[in-house]
């Protein structure tokens, strides 16, 4: 039983990018294709499209992306807020990350966005994962 699929899914796509695969295959849910969502608009991978499998179970295929000398868009990619441990910021708060070179994906009200759309929209919520 996996009690966080969004760390599964973040270390995977670590993992694939370590061994500079093109693709990488995360289980599916809707919390995952929001984060895929945030990480395709800032750019940090190509593409993902979610796959029917056998017995109703989706998988998402992840198309990495890689600069010039073949070393992965992705510099780090942490989980932030964990099942034992909640963490909630308000919008004034998660203004920026790693002096606007990084971002931080937000789960809030409107939906799971980057920080920079929530700190425009002026909401807060729970930080999943910051990436650079």
């Amino acid at each position: 039983m996996m009690n966080d699929i969004i760390a599964d899914a973040l270390t995977r796509i670590r993992n694939a990018a370590m061994r500079k695969l093109d693709v990488a295959t995360l289980l599916h849910s809707n919390t995952v294709v929001g984060v895929l969502n945030v990480l395709q608009s800032k750019e940090y991978i190509d593409g993902f499209k979610v796959i029917d499998g056998t017995n109703n179970k989706k998988t998402i295929q992840v198309t990495l992306k890689y600069d010039d000398n073949e070393k992965s868009v992705i510099n780090e990619i942490t989980r932030v807020s964990k099942p034992g441990r909640r963490v909630y910021k308000n919008a004034s708060e998660i203004k920026s990350f790693k002096n606007g070179y990084g971002t931080i994906i937000v789960s809030t009200n409107k939906g799971i966005i980057a920080n920079d759309e929530a700190f425009a929209a002026n909401v807060g919520g729970e930080l999943l994962c910051t990436v650079w």
